[in-house]
């Protein structure tokens, strides 16, 4: 009955406008500043009118709300034991942006009660319902809980550096996830650029190994220079594209949410299976 109550549910949030898109965004390994991109795309996102929530999963390590200036009183875990209402974990910081901080504890989810899962599915229902785009910044590398939850989502935006040791791993990373969901669609962004040429060859090269070695097309997002904006703005914990607007890196940060938005709008709204592939990951859990 619950699956049946579910699939009505989602037909009709579908006929009044469709489901907010959920996004992974990940890294091969630390430091590339995947959760740095995380915030400023999203307040890009937001500056073009979209409604996202970032939804911090990088559990132990966690600095989305230190990079928005924020300190939450509650995270989600507050909300799956519950002992808050989802209202109370929904943080917004001082410019409007929405997110949820992750906790700890979160990297037990096949350990959870059924109960606590159900929570999860409300959550992110009702979140499907009020946002345009669910971001989920995840820990840097694989884990089987991350890549579970990486797999259920609609698509995947792999940041990278010039390093050929940042290239090789997003890549590894890239196909670990190709291989076990070979329809999901990617997106590159080569961050911390010195120079053009370097961040366009850093990008083709990961789109060229995908097409060459996995017969996968990639989209290519863009690049992001090195920028001294990036670490005052750190140091002031408020999004580059906010406190610097008119920097090369703020501009370029632009055109990469503006690229997006583009391919999201000329794709339409579609069917996503982001809450039944997550259900999936609780049942197979429990065999």
């Amino acid at each position: 009955m619950r699956d049946q109550a579910e699939a009505l549910r989602m037909k009709m949030l579908k006929a009044q406008g469709g489901l907010a898109k959920s996004i992974a965004i990940v890294s091969g390994k630390g430091g590339v500043g995947k959760s740095n991109f995380s915030t400023n795309f999203a307040h890009s996102l937001r500056l073009k009118g979209k409604k996202v929530i970032v939804v911090d999963m990088d559990i132990g390590m966690g600095n989305i709300h230190i990079l928005l200036g924020v300190a939450p009183q509650y995270s989600l875990k507050d909300y799956l034991s519950g002992q808050k209402g989802l209202e109370s974990v929904i943080n917004t910081d001082e410019d409007g942006l929405t997110f949820i901080s992750g906790g700890s504890g979160l990297d037990t989810v096949l350990d959870w009660s059924e109960e606590m899962f159900d929570r999860l599915l409300t959550a992110f229902e009702q979140l499907q319902k009020e946002y345009d785009f669910i971001l989920f910044d995840m820990g840097a590398g694989a884990t089987q809980r991350s890549i579970e939850l990486i797999i259920a989502v609609d698509e995947v935006i792999v940041i990278s550096t010039t390093e050929p040791t940042s290239i090789t791993d997003a890549y590894s990373m890239m196909k670990f996830i190709c291989l076990k969901d070979p329809d999901k669609k990617f997106n590159i962004v080569s961050n911390r650029v010195s120079r053009l040429d370097d961040g366009n060859d850093a990008v083709t090269r990961l789109q060229y190994a995908m097409r060459k070695f996995l017969d996968k097309e990639t989209s290519i997002l863009g690049f992001l220079p090195e920028d001294a904006a990036v670490h005052k703005a750190v140091v002031a914990q408020k999004p580059f594209i906010l406190l610097y607007p008119n920097a090369l890196i703020s501009k370029r940060m632009a055109a990469i949410a503006g690229e997006f938005v583009k391919a999201d709008q000329m794709e339409g709204k579609q069917e996503t299976g982001f809450l039944q592939k997550l259900k999936g990951i609780f049942l197979k859990g429990r065999e």
